[in-house]
C-alpha cells in the first residue's frame, strides 16, 4: 500500500472536514495544514494530529514530500493563485469550486495540470451523494429510456446565504446552482449546453446588499434537445444546521426518477433547543463512526486517485464547463434574454464589465 503526504490549505468547514478524512484514513502517511486563524490552525492541528501546521501555504509548497493538496480557502478569489502555485510546485490539486473567477483562468490552469500531468479535480461533491449517483445510473443503464428533462430545485438558510455571498460577488448560480448544474451535466453526458435562460429576484437580500440575488432560475437547452431547470436561493428561514433542502425530478421517454434530499427524514426535538434537522447540510458531517453526507467519500477519492494513480471523477474540463454555463446564465439574467453557447468573446467582454460594475 502506497502511503501519500497530503496538505490542506484552509482548514474552515469544507477544509476541517477534508483534514480530519485524511487524518483518519490510512493512504494518508502525514497531514500538513495551513491556516490563517491562529486558535482555528492549533484546533486542528490537535485535533488531526498534522505533522505541520502554518499560516502561510508557501510553506506547505516547499514541503517536498506533499504529494497532494487541497486548496479549500475563502474568498473564491484566492483558488487560482493557490491552484497555480501549487500545480508549479509539481502537486496533485483538489480545488474546492469554483475553479476560478474567470474562462482565461480556468484554461491555464488545466494547462499547467497537463503538461505537468498532475491530477487536478474540482469539489462537486454531490457526485458522491448516493441518490444522485443513482439518478446517474439509471439514466446510464436506459432504465429511463432516452432523457427528456429535468428539474433540481436547491434552497439554504438566509443565515449561511448572508454568509456566502458576503465574502463574494459570486451569484447563486455560481455559488449553489453550480452543484446542480454539474450534476445535471454529468447525468446528460456526452450531450453538451447550448442555450441558457436564467431570471434572478431581488427582494430580501436587496435590503443589505442590492447586488445580491434571492434566488435564480436557469434554463438549459442541450444539444440532444433536453432541457433542464436548476434554481438555487439561499432566503429559508433558519434551520439546522444551514439546512439545505434540494428536490430532483428527471423525466425519460420510459419512465421518471424522483429524488427528495430536502433532509427532513431525521428531526430531533428537544426541550432546550426546540426541532432540528441534523445531517441536513450539503457538506455532511461526522456520526460517531460513519460519515452522513458527501465530502468525506469525496475526499477519500482524490487520496486514492493520487495514491493508486487513478483518474479523478471530476475533470477539470467539465468543472470549466459548469462554470462557463453559471456565467452565461449571469449575463442571460442581466440582459434579460437568452445567451448561446460557447460564450462568445463579446460575452465575455461583458461579464468582465458587468463584474466591473459590480
Amino acid at each position: 500500500m502506497k502511503q501519500i503526504e497530503v496538505g490542506i490549505i484552509g482548514t474552515g468547514w469544507c477544509g476541517g472536514i477534508r483534514a480530519e478524512a485524511c487524518a483518519a484514513n490510512p493512504l494518508v502517511k502525514a497531514l500538513h495544514i495551513v491556516e490563517s486563524r491562529p486558535e482555528r490552525l492549533a484546533e486542528m492541528q490537535a485535533k488531526t494530529g498534522a505533522k505541520t501546521a502554518s499560516a502561510d501555504y508557501r510553506d506547505l509548497l516547499k514541503n517536498r514530500n506533499v504529494e497532494a493538496v487541497f486548496v479549500c480557502a475563502t474568498p473564491e478569489t484566492t483558488h487560482y493563485p493557490m491552484a497555480m502555485e501549487a500545480l508549479l510546485a509539481g502537486k496533485h490539486v483538489f480545488l474546492e469550486k469554483p475553479i476560478a473567477m474567470d474562462l482565461d483562468e480556468a484554461d491555464e490552469l488545466i494547462a499547467i495540470a497537463k503538461r505537468s500531468k498532475l491530477k487536478f479535480t474540482i469539489g462537486y461533491s454531490q457526485r458522491f451523494n448516493p441518490k444522485y449517483a443513482y439518478c446517474k445510473k439509471v439514466i446510464a443503464d436506459g432504465t429511463l429510456g432516452q432523457p427528456v428533462s429535468a428539474l433540481v430545485s436547491r434552497h439554504i438558510t438566509r443565515g449561511l446565504g448572508k454568509k456566502i455571498s458576503g465574502r463574494t460577488k459570486l451569484s447563486p448560480a455560481a455559488m449553489e446552482a453550480t452543484h446542480d448544474l454539474d450534476f445535471v451535466l454529468w447525468c446528460l453526458e456526452p450531450a453538451k449546453p447550448v442555450r441558457v435562460y436564467s431570471q434572478t429576484v431581488h427582494r430580501v437580500m436587496a435590503a443589505t446588499n442590492p447586488l445580491v440575488p434571492d434566488c435564480q432560475w436557469i434554463v438549459v437547452t442541450m444539444d440532444n434537445g433536453v432541457v433542464f431547470t436548476v434554481g438555487a436561493g439561499w432566503i429559508l428561514p433558519p434551520g439546522y444546521p444551514n439546512f439545505s433542502s434540494t428536490w430532483i425530478e428527471i423525466v425519460g421517454s420510459e419512465g421518471a426518477v424522483m429524488v427528495d434530499d430536502t433532509h427532513r427524514d431525521v428531526m430531533l426535538n428537544t426541550m432546550g433547543k426546540g426541532m432540528m434537522l441534523p445531517m441536513s447540510t450539503m457538506p455532511g458531517e461526522s456520526v460517531g463512526h460513519v460519515y452522513a453526507g458527501s465530502m468525506a467519500p469525496e475526499t477519500i477519492h482524490f487520496v486514492e486517485a493520487v495514491a493508486y494513480d487513478r483518474p479523478v471523477m471530476v475533470t477539470p474540463e467539465s468543472a470549466r464547463t459548469v462554470m462557463e454555463l453559471y456565467m452565461a446564465a449571469d449575463l442571460s439574467a442581466e440582459r434579460n434574454m437568452p445567451v448561446d453557447l460557447p460564450l462568445s468573446n463579446e460575452a465575455t467582454v461583458a461579464l468582465a464589465a458587468a463584474g466591473a460594475r459590480a
